[in-house]
């Protein structure tokens, strides 16, 4: 296989960095040197594009090349471009950041295009949480996705009304299009951001993440109701720490075959309107000015006609960081150029003056055009029109959805379904479901917790999730369930919730006064006071609070039971006081992703602690005010607490504060928000060991965004239950698999390995001995392993070719029966095993469909097989039909992992070429 180095072909004379660390020297091997047939056939497919758009304009008669834009579209584009021809040079390059000012002469509204909503809408207020993407990945569920996508775009349409009602547009998190979905390709558990995708796999992950983009755009993606922004465009998935200045080298086969295919389906199926460039250089050039990916393959090959933005920073990255460009005015430039119509940039959180300037001095030194410019433009303002934001366009009605719209029943219903849906039976020796009147123990540092569940991307003000515990103790009334406290842990810190706090009239939740900001100083009268749940602030609710502002929360701390916690704070300033000292003080304010940091105090219950906090407007952490209460001996505690229980259950994991984006963090099995270990950290191996060794059957609740080296657990355990980080149903979910009231019928959607020894280097790109498809070790447990409370048989496959011959697709056909005593879910997966060649996988997913049955229960499934399905990506990265016999298995999981299924012979005669 071979490489292209990209890194001499600047198109602006920047200095393209040869440099390259051990790692990426092992990635790119002695594939460097020549040419890539790869290379030669996509210009190919391009030429054929181009003559075939160029046709008619080739007659004597001038008329122009067809134009594949859809009537709306082209009627936005129009009415944007005049839009633009009415601004200045200065109102033009401010339009070019994530932070849109208002234009009052030309009556357009501020706008912000920073808007998250990976799992919910990130807002001022409550939104519906729902499981971690890695979660919702092991549901196997496409409509499922799309309806979990349709329900946060509601609520994403809700804040911007909210933002319109309340004259925030601009701000964060009011816009009409979403940092959404990221269909990255989990190729190594290391990878802290691997919780934000849908898996290893490329097919599941395109498959999702269409079915994500249909719900949160619409029926009409011409119209969408919110603008999906599938990330990061395209090669990228760690290590977090060299994020900024990696050079990634990527053979042509596994760009074809592993790290494009999910993209291209979100724009050419999906139609996503906009798409979101990486950081890193690949193959020499930066993400967000590679001439490969952004005019070969994205505008050429697939012919996206929406807009692009950079990862935050990512422009500045191409000068500062990568060296690619000599200077930020040039870094500007390589980016506009190559199709980057919008930058983010970390300065606008700060309101940083005089950031487009570098465009105009770019412009002034002929880097640009006016073209350049306009066109990105007009891209941007066609997307405010065709989605609602900007009046004008007669198709679209300007967003009207209210604000009571926002975390409603039914969307709590929705992520409690998506929440069991995404739990994974790993393990079951019968002791699920628990009996109704068990005397069950339960234990771990998370086994209480509820901020965990919430997983990464997911807002601070989303409604409080419910706890494993709580969970229990709500569906199995019958039982004697007891919480037995866990010791300091690195988990550790949950909100302290509204009861435990006082106002200083007494009641529940703190006082919060809201300070304006008159020039340099803060008013000394505070222009709103009233009662918060917490250390949270509703600034952005409040028409009178000013954009820069301050709020003091002023109250005590009323600890429900005596003994030893652990308190911390994030984003303020100030003390919460114990016998007459602070105990837990913050001088500055903590940064974001900066770890919490937890002190011990001992508090006696019902006694009043005094607390003052203050933050303000700039600080980029999140106020909070987080506790735990620990044990002092806990291996004593957990002796005395299952002395009489009937099962353990112990739940145990990681957090988004250990795993997560480049995190501020180094310790033992961490580093920078990914992972050094597969292993759990060592308190909580000591603790499992312990609790087995009473005697007790032992289920293992395993909270994580990664895989977990659990194979002492699959030894040792009774059962395991693997439940990510399931949003703010995922304790009561967790309950209900438990109790039996619900089965658990999630699919891993990435490997679990034994041990890191098992990878390659985490900086090698190359995916040889990487994911279930070319990974040829014994894992712990395999991608799509799933377990259920019932049993499933497969009736044999019967496979039609489309239109005669196999080459033009073909339709799978099986039947499923459940043939056990309860109604459960299986997910028929659909896997090829092609003919051997070089660049071959062991096998492919192909096709997946999540059925419940009742027992006795017999369902049809048809997988329909498209070409593009049917086909492989060879050594040079050509995808085609590769000649020979395929295998194919529709089964519970992997063919020959003892799952389930059914496999019959495909012959494939004829080597078609697809285009990329």
């Amino acid at each position: 296989m071979k490489v292209r180095d990209m890194k001499k072909t600047n198109p602006i004379g920047g200095a393209g960095d040869s440099r390259r660390d051990a790692g990426q020297e092992r990635a790119a091997g002695n594939r460097r040197t020549g040419d890539s047939p790869i290379f030669s056939a996509r210009r190919t497919w391009h030429l054929l594009r181009l003559c075939a758009a160029l046709a008619p304009a080739l007659h004597a008669t001038g008329v122009h090349a067809a134009d594949l834009r859809a009537p709306v579209r082209i009627d936005a584009d129009a009415r944007a471009g005049a839009l633009v021809a009415q601004l200045t040079l200065d109102e033009k390059l401010d339009q070019l950041l994530n932070v849109a000012p208002a234009v009052p002469r030309l009556n357009i509204p501020a706008y912000n295009w920073w808007t998250e909503s990976l799992h919910g809408a990130m807002g001022p207020v409550p939104t519906t949480n729902f499981p971690q993407p890695i979660g919702l990945a092991a549901t196997f569920d496409a409509p499922l996705m799309h309806d979990v996508a349709s329900a946060i775009s509601v609520e994403v349409r809700a804040l911007h009304t909210l933002g319109r009602q309340t004259g925030r547009l601009g701000r964060i998190g009011t816009g009409l299009d979403t940092w959404s979905p990221n269909i990255n390709i989990f190729r190594d558990p290391r990878w802290g951001r691997g919780q934000e995708t849908y898996g290893e796999d490329p097919h599941l992950t395109a498959a999702l993440g269409v079915a994500f983009i249909r719900g949160m755009q619409g029926p009409d993606p011409d119209l969408p109701h919110v603008v999906a922004t599938p990330k990061h465009f395209a090669v990228h998935s760690g290590p977090e720490p060299t994020r900024h200045v990696a050079n990634v080298f990527v053979s042509d086969h596994d760009l074809e075959d592993t790290y494009l295919p999910a993209f291209r389906a979100a724009i050419v199926d999906a139609k996503a309107g906009s798409i979101m460039c990486a950081y890193n250089r690949i193959n020499g050039q930066p993400a967000c000015g590679s001439e490969l990916l952004m005019k070969q393959t994205l505008r050429g090959a697939w012919g996206f006609q929406g807009y692009v933005v950079s990862d935050c920073d990512a422009v500045t990255d191409i000068s500062v960081h990568s060296k690619y460009a000599t200077d930020p005015v040039t870094a500007a430039a390589v980016a506009l150029r190559a199709g980057t119509d919008n930058e983010c940039n970390g300065q606008t959180l700060s309101g940083t003056p005089g950031l487009g300037e570098r465009y105009r001095a770019a412009y002034r030194r002929g880097l640009i055009g006016m073209r350049d410019i306009d066109t990105a433009l007009v891209r941007l303002f066609s997307a405010r029109l065709r989605n609602g934001d900007l009046a004008g366009l007669p198709a679209r009605q300007v967003n009207a959805v209210p604000v009571s719209a926002i975390d409603t029943p039914e969307h709590r219903q929705l992520a409690l379904k998506a929440a069991t849906k995404s739990l994974v039976l790993l393990k079951n020796d019968g002791v699920l479901p628990l009996k109704r009147d068990a005397r069950i123990a339960v234990v771990g540092p998370l086994a209480d917790a509820t901020r965990v569940l919430r997983g990464n991307y997911s807002s601070s003000q989303s409604a409080p999730p419910v706890s494993v515990i709580d969970g229990l103790r709500a569906t199995m009334p019958d039982a004697r369930i007891r919480l037995v406290p866990f010791g300091a842990s690195i988990t550790d810190g949950d909100p302290v919730p509204r009861t435990a706090l006082r106002t200083p009239d007494g009641q529940p939740g703190l006082q919060a006064a809201y300070f304006n900001k008159s020039g340099s100083a803060f008013d000394k009268e505070a222009v709103v006071t009233r009662v918060e749940r917490g250390l949270e602030s509703r600034a952005q609710e409040l028409k009178v609070v000013a954009d820069q502002h301050k709020v003091v929360w002023t109250g005590s701390l009323v600890a429900p039971e005596s003994g030893a916690y652990r308190i911390g704070v994030t984003g303020v300033q100030g003390a919460l006081t114990v016998s007459g000292k602070a105990a837990v003080k913050a001088t500055a304010y903590s940064k974001w992703a900066e770890p919490l940091q937890l002190t011990e105090v001992v508090l006696e219950k019902g006694r009043s602690y005094p607390l003052r906090f203050q933050t303000e407007t700039g600080v980029s952490a999140v106020p909070g005010i987080f506790w735990k209460r620990i044990a002092r001996n806990p291996m004593a505690e957990l002796k005395a607490g299952t002395a009489d229980a009937d099962a353990v259950v112990a739940v145990i994991g990681l957090t988004s504060d250990l795993e997560g984006e480049e995190l501020a963090l180094k310790i033992d099995g961490f580093a920078g928000g990914d992972r050094t270990s597969l292993d759990l950290p060592k308190d909580q191996r000591l603790l499992l060991e312990a609790a087995r060794a009473t005697g007790k059957p032992v289920v293992v609740i395993a909270v994580s965004g990664s895989a977990l080296d659990l194979s002492w657990a699959k030894a040792n355990a009774a059962a395991i239950l693997q439940a990510w980080y399931p949003g703010q149903s995922g304790g009561q979910a967790v309950a209900d698999v438990l109790a039996g009231k619900s089965d658990a019928g999630g699919r891993l959607p990435l490997t679990f390995y034994r041990s890191l020894a098992d990878l390659p280097p985490f900086d090698d790109y190359a995916m040889a001995g990487r994911t279930y498809r070319y990974f040829r070790g014994a894992p712990v447990y395999p991608f799509g392993h799933g377990l259920s409370y019932t049993s499933f048989g497969y009736g044999p496959l019967r496979i039609e070719p489309v239109d005669g011959a196999p080459e033009n697709g073909v339709v799978v056909t099986a039947s499923i029966t459940n043939t056990g005593r309860r109604p459960g879910d299986e997910v028929a997966q659909l896997y090829l095993t092609p003919p051997a060649f070089e660049g071959a996988p062991r096998l492919a997913l192909r096709g997946f469909q999540r059925l419940s049955l009742q027992p006795g229960e017999t369902r049809q499934v048809s997988f329909r097989l498209a070409p593009r399905d049917l086909s492989f990506v060879t050594r040079d990265g050509i995808r085609q039909l590769v000649p020979g016999t395929y295998h194919v298995s529709v089964g519970a999981g992997q063919p020959g992992t003892g799952v389930a299924g059914q496999d019959a012979a495909l012959v494939i005669q004829r080597a078609d070429i697809l285009a990329p």
